[in-house]
C-alpha cells in the first residue's frame, strides 16, 4: 500500500520530486525516482511496506533488462498462485513482493492481467519498447488515482494534490462538479471540482503516449448483469459463510500484524469473528470510536455503536482500543480536506483518520474495514425504502405526487418526519429517476436556488438526475430497482465517497485498509443472489444476518441500524454555529461570487427553525469553501 506519481511529457526531476514529496504520507518507509528525459517519462513512489519487507520490494521496479517499470499503489491477495503460474512458464523472481509478480505478469499478458488480479490496486506501467505507459485502476474504486493533461504532457498521481505541483495545471472550477457535490456529497468520476483534472474510473484503463492521447476503456464492471438464479436459502447461507470466509482469509496475507475497525455493527463484527476463527490470533487489535458527551441528541436518530463493539471484542476475545471524541474533532477540519483532495460533506473521514493515527501508534500498519457490505447487501435506510416502494410505486403519478404534497408537510424536527418526508419527496417521478433521488441530500429546486444568476447559467442545462442516470441505463431494463440502487452504490456512492475517504485518511496516517466485503468472487456471487435474500419487509442484509447466527450474539446481529457519524445536526447548529456563521459569511461569499448570501441565510434559518433538514447541504457548502481556500488560494500551511 504505497502511492504514486509520474508523468510522461516534457517535464523536469524537481517537479518528479516535488510531487512525490507531496503524497510523502503514503509511504512513509522508503520512496524512490525514475527520470529518463530522453524518453520524457517520470516515475515516482512512496513505499508503505507490507509484504516483502526487504530492500527487494523497493520501487519504481524494473524487468531484468530494465525496459518495463512499474509503480504500484494496493495489494494482490492471489499474487501467490500468479507467481506460481509465472514460474511454471519460465519467469524467475529476485524477491517475494506482489508487486514483481505484477511487474512479470505484464511481460507475459500485457493489459491482459487485469483480468486475472483479485486485489486493491492502481499502477502505472512504462513500457520502453512500446513507449507508452499503461495506467489501471481496480474494478471497484479501492484505489484512487488521478491525471490531467498539460501543454507539456500528461500527468497522473495516487492524489489531486501532487498535480496542482505544476504552475500550468488549470485551477478553473467545474460547476457541473460542483453541483453534484451539493447534491449528493461527492463527485461521480471522472469529474472533480477542478475542470482540468479527472479521476481515472474504477475498473478503467488508460494508455497513455508522446501525442497525449488517453485511450481509456473499461476492463471490469460489476456483475450486475447476470442472471439472478434461484437458490435454497440454506444453500445461500453455507456459500455466503464460505465465500466471506475467503476473502478475510485472502486478505490477512501481510508481513506485518493486521488489526481491523469494529464499530459494533454487522459488517465489522463480521469480519472480526471470521478473522479469529481463521487466524486464531488471541488478543488481536482492533479499534473503535467513542463519542464524549450526549451519544444521540434529539433528532439525530443515531444508536450508540460502543455497546456492541465491547461486547464483540469480549465474545471474540480481541483487544480493543477505543478513540473519544466530540465537537473538538472539527478544529481538524482543514487537515480532513487537504487529504481528502476532495470537497467531501461528512465527518466519517475523522474518524477513519483518528482510529488509523491510533493504530499506527499501536505498531499495526494494516487494518481491515467493513465497508461494502452495506453497498452489496443493502443496509441503508435507502434501500428500506425502496422496497416499500413496491406497495405504492405502481400508483398513477397523479396520486403519487399527492402523496409527496401531503408527505411534505411533515415536521423535519423529528427523526420519523424528516424520513417519511424523504421518503415520498419524489413520489411523482419516474422510477429511474426515484432511483437517483434517493441519494439527493436537498431537492434540486433548494440547491438550485442558492446560486449567484452567473452560476445558475452555467449549470442550467445539467439534469437533476445526471450522471447517475447514464449509469443505470448501462443495466439490462428488466433489473430489479433494488439491483439497480446497489449498482448505484457501488459505481457511484462506494467509490466516490466512502472508499476515497477510507483511503485517503488512512494513507495519511501511514496505514493500510482493505476491504473483504468487495472481494471480487464474493461480488459476483452476493449479485446473482435474489433481492428478496437481501432486502425484505423488515430486514436489511437478511442472508448476512442469517449466515452470521454461527458467529456472533444474536443482539449484536439484529441491533438498530446507525452509521458511522456523528450528530451532525446538533453540531452544525450549537457547537459549530460559529464556524458555519463565519465561513459562510455574506463578505466571503460574496468574494467567491457562487452563491447569495441572502439564499445561504434563509437557508440557515430555515434549518434552525426546523422548515428545512438542510445540515449535509449546509456541510456541503462549508467544506466547499474550504476547499477553494486550501487548492485554490492556498490560505494555508499545507501547501
Amino acid at each position: 500500500m504505497c502511492g504514486f506519481v509520474g508523468f510522461l511529457g516534457d517535464f523536469s526531476f524537481e517537479l518528479l520530486q516535488e510531487m512525490n514529496q507531496r503524497i510523502a504520507h503514503r509511504g512513509p518507509d522508503d520512496s524512490g525516482t525514475y527520470y529518463q528525459p530522453e524518453q520524457q517519462v517520470g516515475l515516482g513512489h512512496q513505499r508503505l511496506s507490507i509484504i516483502d519487507l526487504s530492500e527487494l520490494g523497493h520501487q519504481p521496479m524494473f524487468s531484468e533488462d530494465r525496459r518495463v517499470v512499474i509503480v504500484f499503489n494496493g495489494e494482490i491477495y492471489n499474487f501467490r498462485e500468479l507467481r506460481r503460474s509465472l514460474e511454471r512458464d519460465g519467469y524467475s523472481f529476485r524477491g517475494h513482493s506482489d508487486t514483481e509478480v505484477l511487474l512479470q505478469l505484464y511481460r507475459r499478458d500485457g493489459e491482459k492481467m487485469l483480468a486475472q488480479l483479485n486485489g486493491i490496486f492502481a499502477f502505472a506501467i512504462w513500457d520502453h519498447d512500446r513507449k507508452k505507459i499503461l495506467l489501471a485502476r481496480d474494478g471497484v474504486g479501492i484505489k484512487p488515482l488521478y491525471y490531467t493533461k498539460t501543454r507539456q504532457g500528461v500527468l497522473f498521481a495516487s492524489e489531486l494534490k501532487s498535480l496542482l505541483c505544476h504552475p500550468d495545471v488549470d485551477r478553473s472550477l467545474d460547476l457541473h462538479s460542483i453541483h453534484h457535490h451539493l447534491t449528493y456529497q461527492w463527485c461521480p468520476h471522472p469529474g472533480t471540482v477542478l475542470r482540468s483534472i479527472k479521476k481515472l474510473p474504477p475498473g478503467h484503463l488508460m494508455w497513455l503516449d508522446a501525442s497525449q492521447d488517453t485511450d481509456s476503456y473499461a476492463f471490469y464492471d460489476l456483475p450486475y448483469d447476470q442472471p439472478v438464479e434461484p437458490i435454497r436459502e440454506e444453500d445461500a447461507i453455507r456459500l455466503l459463510q464460505k465465500q466471506l470466509s475467503l476473502a478475510v482469509e485472502r486478505q490477512l496475507v501481510s508481513d506485518v500484524p493486521v488489526g481491523a475497525f469494529l464499530s459494533g455493527g454487522l459488517d465489522s463484527s463480521s469480519l472480526v469473528a471470521l478473522t479469529q476463527r481463521i487466524a486464531h490470533q488471541s488478543q488481536r487489535k482492533c479499534f473503535t470510536i467513542g463519542f464524549q458527551g450526549e451519544a444521540n441528541p434529539k433528532g439525530e436518530g443515531r444508536v450508540d455503536d460502543l455497546p456492541y463493539a465491547k461486547r464483540v471484542a469480549q465474545d471474540c476475545d480481541i483487544d480493543l482500543h477505543t478513540v473519544y471524541v466530540g465537537p473538538e474533532m472539527t478544529e481538524h477540519l482543514e487537515r480532513m480536506i487537504y487529504h481528502l483532495d476532495e470537497p467531501q460533506a461528512d465527518f466519517a473521514p475523522l474518524h477513519v483518520y483518528f482510529i488509523c493515527q491510533l493504530a499506527r501508534q499501536q505498531g499495526i500498519k494494516v487494518l481491515l474495514s467493513g465497508t461494502g457490505g452495506d453497498d452489496l447487501f443493502t443496509g441503508y435506510r435507502r434501500h428500506q425504502a425502496l422496497f416499500y416502494e413496491r406497495a405504492w410505486g405502481w400508483l398513477p403519478q397523479p396520486i403519487r405526487k399527492l402523496i409527496r404534497t401531503q408527505t411534505g408537510h411533515l415536521s423535519n424536527l423529528s427523526t420519523m418526519g424528516r424520513r417519511i418526508n424523504k421518503a415520498f419527496q419524489y413520489a411523482d417521478l419516474t422510477q429511474p429517476e426515484r432511483i437517483v433521488a434517493y441519494f439527493h441530500c436537498l431537492p434540486p429546486e433548494i440547491i438550485h436556488s442558492l446560486y449567484t444568476p452567473d452560476a445558475k447559467a452555467q449549470v442550467a442545462d445539467l439534469s437533476f438526475s445526471a450522471p447517475l442516470t447514464e449509469t443505470l441505463s448501462k443495466l439490462p431494463p428488466n433489473t430489479d430497482p433494488i439491483n439497480q440502487m446497489l449498482y448505484l452504490e457501488g459505481k457511484h456512492f462506494l467509490p466516490d465517497h466512502n472508499l476515497n475517504y477510507t483511503d485517503k485518511m488512512s494513507m495519511a496516517t501511514g496505514v493500510e485498509v482493505r476491504v473483504p466485503f468487495l472481494d471480487p468472487d464474493l461480488i459476483r456471487f452476493a449479485t446473482s443472489l435474489p433481492v428478496d435474500l437481501k432486502q425484505t419487509a423488515t430486514q436489511s442484509k437478511y442472508i448476512l444476518k442469517r449466515a452470521m447466527e454461527p458467529y456472533l450474539p444474536h443482539d449484536v446481529i439484529y441491533r438498530p441500524k446507525t452509521g458511522f457519524g456523528v450528530p451532525m445536526r446538533r453540531w452544525l447548529k450549537v457547537e459549530l454555529r460559529d464556524v458555519v456563521e463565519d465561513v459562510l459569511s455574506p463578505h466571503n461569499l460574496k468574494q467567491r461570487g457562487l452563491f447569495e448570501p441572502t439564499a445561504v441565510h434563509n437557508l440557515l434559518e430555515q434549518d434552525r427553525k426546523g422548515y428545512v433538514d438542510g445540515s449535509y447541504l449546509i456541510f456541503a457548502l462549508v467544506t466547499l469553501e474550504l476547499w477553494m481556500r486550501i487548492f485554490i488560494d492556498r490560505k494555508t500551511s499545507w501547501f
